[in-house]
């Protein structure tokens, strides 16, 4: 069983004026494959904030897996992926490729995504649209692969 955590980055949710679906989601799907959900937070789009989150479970929590959602548009407040890589230390751009590739399909919309992934440490960070269908789809799409790809972090052998 993996370690993780779900960080909503929403100003909207934030302030009680939204709720938060996609994290809901996302703790559902990490669940149902078997994901001890440590710890779930919604933060306004604020870089230092996200920053510190990221950090944190991270480095005190050790978790194995932070799932952010929201932040990732091109609006002058999505600045979720550019916190995340001002923390990593390596990226994985094949996740959000993967992410971005699969979703094309079924919308154009994903090519808006600036989405990132990567390691800190051995924690890997990997950045969800907001919106609640974004969300679900763009996991969907990667979550058969992320146990080989946390073992590959992690060493164990397989």
């Amino acid at each position: 069983m993996y370690k993780a955590g779900v960080l909503t980055v929403s100003d909207r949710c934030s302030s009680g004026q939204r709720e938060d679906k996609s994290g809901r989601i996302i703790i559902d799907i990490l669940k149902s494959y078997k994901y001890e959900i440590i710890i779930y937070e919604v933060i306004p789009d604020e870089l230092e904030i996200i920053k510190e989150k990221l950090i944190h479970y991270s480095d005190d929590l050790r978790l194995d897996l932070i799932c952010t959602t929201g932040g990732t548009g091109l609006g002058p407040r999505d600045i979720t992926p550019v916190a995340t890589l001002e923390v990593i230390q390596r990226q994985a751009p094949g996740i959000p490729e993967a992410m971005r590739t699969q979703c094309l399909h079924i919308t154009k919309r994903a090519m808006l995504s600036q989405g990132v992934a990567g390691l800190r440490g051995k924690t890997l960070i990997i950045n969800f649209p907001g919106s609640s269908r974004g969300a679900k789809e763009s996991l969907e799409a990667i979550i058969d692969e992320l146990d080989h790809g946390l073992d590959m972090i992690l060493a164990k052998e397989h």
